[in-house]
């Protein structure tokens, strides 16, 4: 049977676990945007957008419950406990359409709109005793700003590619073209040089045997 101890603090009511079973990980409840959230070091969460530039690590003191071995409840905060995070991101959440319409009113209204947000790493949890709870991962800081302008580069620099290729292709098929009407037309005027002089040899073949059938004629005669 689990017993727990249960006493009164500094920062508001404590609930120590049974020592015997030993003690659970440390986490924390915390507020932020108006909103609470469960964390542990080590996690990545997305709050609504604060004002701290990417990479900053900075605390925060909104704690209302921390548990662990101690679990302290707030009243409703928990004096002197902090969790300690990282901003690897600043960005804004995925397109969502709003779409109005009134029947037999002529009325629509079509509208967009993307949330900025704020990810955070959790890297440490500190109770008001001090102890702290760390993770030994390390945040991965993202810049969407400067990865969009890379990816907009990446394009320009693939579309340049495709058009200088094009062009080559086009100037090499266009060569191409012009040897094979050029070797056309060298051959056209080779035949016809050969079907002038064939035209030639039959008209004189036809004189002669038309001198021919003279002089047998006189002959005769």
């Amino acid at each position: 049977m689990i017993k727990l101890l249960t006493f009164e603090g500094p920062g508001g009511i404590n609930i120590e676990l049974n020592p015997v079973l030993g003690g659970t990980k440390m986490y924390a409840v915390i507020r932020t945007g108006g909103k609470q959230y469960t964390v542990k070091p080590g996690d990545v969460l997305q709050v609504e957008k604060l004002e701290q530039q990417l990479g900053s690590e900075f605390k925060i003191d909104e704690v209302l419950l921390l548990g662990g071995d101690v679990t302290h409840v707030g009243q409703p905060l928990v004096k002197n406990a902090t969790v300690t995070v990282v901003v690897t991101k600043q960005a804004r959440s995925p397109k969502v359409i709003v779409f109005k319409k009134k029947r037999r009113h002529s009325f629509r209204k079509f509208k967009h709109h993307k949330q900025p947000f704020t990810e955070l790493f959790v890297k440490a949890i500190t109770s008001p005793e001090g102890k702290t709870e760390t993770t030994e991962l390390q945040p991965k800081v993202v810049d969407v700003a400067q990865t969009r302008q890379q990816r907009v580069q990446d394009k320009v620099a693939t579309r340049k590619a495709k058009v200088e290729a094009r062009i080559k292709g086009g100037s090499a098929a266009e060569e191409e073209s012009k040897k094979a009407v050029s070797k056309k037309k060298t051959t056209a005027k080779k035949v016809t040089k050969k079907a002038v002089t064939k035209k030639a040899v039959t008209k004189k073949t036809v004189t002669k045997k038309a001198g021919a059938k003279k002089v047998t004629k006189k002959a005769t005669k």
